[in-house]
């Protein structure tokens, strides 16, 4: 099914400012966390969070959470500006996490808004009829009238689709996905000729100046598909497998100038194509990738679901740094540190510089601020933006 957008928007090309970030740096800089002063040492501490501070506290229960429900798993965020964060979510979990392990969810709270202090301050609820597993949320950042785009996996029984959302989440501008999709990963695996509306587990959107986009399909479906700005099929390219141009779970996605960066999960690997697809190389032993930000410095970061760490490379896919930590309680909890990280899943960044990760398996959002004497060799840069 495609619903055409109520009003197209116009995509207007922006040029990346240079900003004082600093240009990627080689190897791993000293920059201890937690530390002691004494005089010029720093004695002590990890480097756990690199070159941020975690805000503590930052990330609060909705208006109806209470002591029997709270939030689930946090699946995305995309950050509209710095008072205004938008994240989705699994749905409401039990407050006693174990019991949801039962099946017991609340399908509520799929897609909610914070302030900069972390406070909800919208909830979706009109559309929470519409979801089933929300996967990730989305900006167009070449966008004037600044679309949320919501992925929403679906599962077996739901409805596997992306759907455009006004800004303010008032209206549907356009929804993509037919409802006779694959029930099972067995079955989308089965075959190769899947239309281009009929998706396999959707995982990740990229956006282009001149409006189109590109769609990984994604967990049990093998390929990428490119859109034109209102949603009509151009082309796909992928296939199942571990040779070049294959697949295994794509879960991320970015572009650059001339290459379309793809983190192939279960291949622990990045794949790099032209813009039509071809493959250029891989990266291989990237154990675990789930999403991919470009910065205007060169640099390509990559969150890693499993070792819970932000790493950096650069455009030739040589490590350059990495820092993060495991944050389920009995390591570092949320109740106990506020920096840890559980499955990191996506991340964003607002006007300021501060970062914002969505901890998948935690069902919490980190704020991480620049620490005031960071090496800024370490700290991500904007987002890289495109022009035509």
């Amino acid at each position: 099914m495609k619903t055409r957008p109520m009003t197209p928007f116009v995509v207007i090309a922006t040029v990346a400012a240079a900003v004082a970030w600093g240009c990627g740096g080689e190897g791993r800089a000293a920059n201890p966390a937690n530390g002691t002063v004494t005089g010029d040492v720093v004695k002590g501490g990890d480097d756990r969070t690199g070159p941020y501070d975690p805000v503590e506290g930052w990330w609060k229960g909705a208006p109806d959470h209470d002591d029997e429900w709270g939030w689930g798993q946090v699946a995305g965020v995309a950050v509209d500006h710095a008072d205004r964060i938008i994240v989705v979510t699994r749905g409401d979990w039990p407050a006693d996490r174990s019991a949801s392990r039962g099946g017991l969810l609340r399908r509520t709270n799929y897609v909610v808004v914070a302030n900069g202090n972390g406070e909800i301050v919208e909830q979706w609820a009109q559309w929470d009829s519409i979801f089933t597993l929300p996967h990730q949320v989305y900006i167009n950042p070449y966008d004037p009238d600044r679309h949320v785009w919501v992925i929403d996996s679906g599962g077996g029984q739901g409805h596997m689709q992306v759907v455009k959302f006004t800004n303010d989440g008032s209206e549907i501008a356009m929804r993509l996905g037919e409802r006779d999709h694959p029930k099972t990963r067995e079955a989308a695996r089965a075959r190769s000729d899947w239309g281009p509306y009929t998706y396999g587990w959707p995982s990740k959107l990229a956006f282009l100046p001149d409006g189109s986009f590109l769609l990984a399909d994604g967990y049990w479906n093998s390929r990428i598909i490119k859109y034109s700005e209102d949603g009509e099929f151009i082309m796909q390219w992928g296939a199942l497998g571990t040779g070049p141009g294959e697949f295994d779970l794509l879960h991320g996605l970015a572009v650059d100038e001339e290459r379309v960066y793809v983190a192939d999960r279960q291949n622990e690997r990045l794949q790099l194509f032209t813009h039509d697809g071809e493959f250029i190389e891989e990266w291989p032993n990237i154990f675990d990738p789930v999403n991919i930000w470009l910065d205007v410095n060169g640099a390509v970061w990559v969150l890693d679901a499993t070792l819970n760490r932000v790493l950096k490379y650069d455009r030739d896919g040589v490590l350059q740094d990495y820092w993060g930590a495991y944050g389920a309680a009995g390591a570092i909890g949320r109740g106990t540190w506020p920096g840890g990280l559980s499955l990191p899943h996506q991340l964003d960044m607002d006007e300021d510089g501060n970062l914002y990760i969505a901890s998948y398996s935690g069902g919490w959002i980190n704020k991480f601020t620049p620490k005031r004497d960071a090496d800024r060799n370490r700290l991500l840069g904007p987002r890289l933006l495109l022009t035509n």
